[in-house]
């Protein structure tokens, strides 16, 4: 039987979607893409249609819910936002499939939410998770090394503003070094989706952002192993951010991937932290 308020829940959320699609059918410069886009709007369409038809009610799209995924698909990328917003509609398969029996048009709906809209929206083009790889080379390698470095220069040094200015300084230098490197890589190995300049800027700024968050605790409180808690709070933080980002982006696995990058992260920490204090302890280098 109908639930009838499930099925106006389904309703607005068609409507929206629908809404979401077109604006970004109609706003994309790519000629493949916007295809794409516009097919999944035409399915969208039909299920608000259905719902209409069996509610006797309609709607109009949520501007705030609108404007929230147009606005996250410029920032994040097509991937990221789309599987987001359709992730974010677990009951929709449910209904669907709970009234087949009733209404036999639900099936064709069911199959279309459950795979069709997602294997369309794999097949965009999404610039900024193709440029993903060069955001996991910047980052992963500043969050190594800086982590690392800075967790073995805290126990040498005894003032949190030397230790932050020294990670400053090497985060810039190496963030340079990175951009360069990355552009090299690509010109040396060309892609006819990437280009080397755009993917050199990903990489340094991945690489400085994640700097930044590292760096920052040792400016703005006194106390090292404060500042070396909240270093690590931070590390862990990105990770989990950019793992989010890329198994929602790439339907991957996101707790195995954090583990991976934390066990790597924090090791290279925990060791770099030894090796500092067997230099204070050996060497009395204390600054």
């Amino acid at each position: 039987m109908l639930d009838r308020n499930l099925a106006l829940k389904q309703l607005q959320n068609e409507i929206n979607d629908y809404t979401i699609y077109t604006l970004l059918a109609n706003s994309e410069k790519d000629d493949a893409n916007r295809k794409i886009l516009q097919k999944i709007a035409g399915e969208e369409k039909r299920h608000y249609n259905f719902c209409q038809k069996i509610t006797g009610e309609t709607r109009t799209a949520s501007i705030i819910n609108v404007i929230f995924y147009v606005v996250m698909v410029k920032i994040f990328g097509t991937s990221f936002a789309l599987k987001f917003m359709e992730s974010r509609e677990e009951g929709a398969e449910s209904f669907y499939s709970g009234i087949m029996h009733e209404y036999p048009e639900a099936s064709q709906i069911y199959e279309e939410e459950m795979n069709h809209e997602s294997q369309l929206i794999s097949m965009l083009k999404d610039k900024k998770l193709i440029n993903a790889g060069a955001i996991v080379l910047g980052m992963n390698d500043a969050l190594v090394e800086l982590t690392g470095t800075l967790s073995g220069i805290a126990l040498a040094f005894s003032n949190t503003l030397v230790v932050g200015t020294t990670g400053f300084i090497m985060g810039v230098a190496a963030s340079l070094s990175m951009a360069g490197s990355a552009y090299l890589e690509s010109k040396e190995n060309p892609s006819a989706d990437i280009s080397p300049l755009v993917y050199s800027l990903y990489t340094g700024v991945s690489y400085i952002i994640t700097t930044l968050i590292l760096i920052i605790p040792f400016f703005i409180v006194n106390s090292m192993n404060l500042a070396i808690l909240l270093m690590f709070v931070g590390a862990f933080v990105a990770i989990v951010a950019y793992n989010f980002y890329i198994s929602v982006a790439k339907e991957l696995k996101f707790t195995p991937r954090v583990v991976q990058m934390c066990a790597i992260t924090f090791g290279v920490a925990i060791i770099s932290f030894l090796i500092g204090f067997l230099v204070k302890r050996y060497f009395g280098l204390e600054i």
